[in-house]
């Protein structure tokens, strides 16, 4: 696993702070260039039996809010306030012998999952 990307934010006191980084396994690298696409859009929607779900679809238009990781050749596309939910984690490709998919593993955002691994609540501080 490598890290493909850190934003910092700049505060109002004009120091710097990590604002967020995402993980991509080499495994997702692989599987899109497998399938030959580059971009990946990763999105949290409200939803799924904890509340909230991650979305995959592939997706090369990169909007306005849009933040873009980029890892050997592929981009991870996700906009700002998903990324709200998802920094920190891992997106990976987990083969099993009923599927395959993309999926978001070791998201520190989490508190829960559901056992399809499709659907998670937040932490709340």
């Amino acid at each position: 696993m490598s890290v493909v990307g850190r934003f910092v934010l700049k505060t109002l006191h004009g120091h710097f702070k990590r604002l967020s980084q995402l993980v991509v396994d080499s495994s997702a690298v692989q599987q899109l260039k497998n399938i030959e696409e580059k971009s990946l859009r990763v999105t949290v929607d409200g939803g799924g039996c904890s509340g909230f779900q991650y979305k995959f679809e592939i997706d090369e238009k990169v909007n306005n809010d849009d933040v873009v990781f980029e890892k050997d050749g592929v981009q991870i596309i996700t906009d700002k306030i998903s990324l709200d939910f998802i920094k920190g984690s891992t997106i990976e490709f987990h083969e099993e012998l009923i599927r395959s998919s993309f999926r978001v593993v070791e998201n520190p955002q989490a508190e829960e999952g559901c056992s399809c691994g499709i659907s998670f609540s937040v932490k709340i501080d």
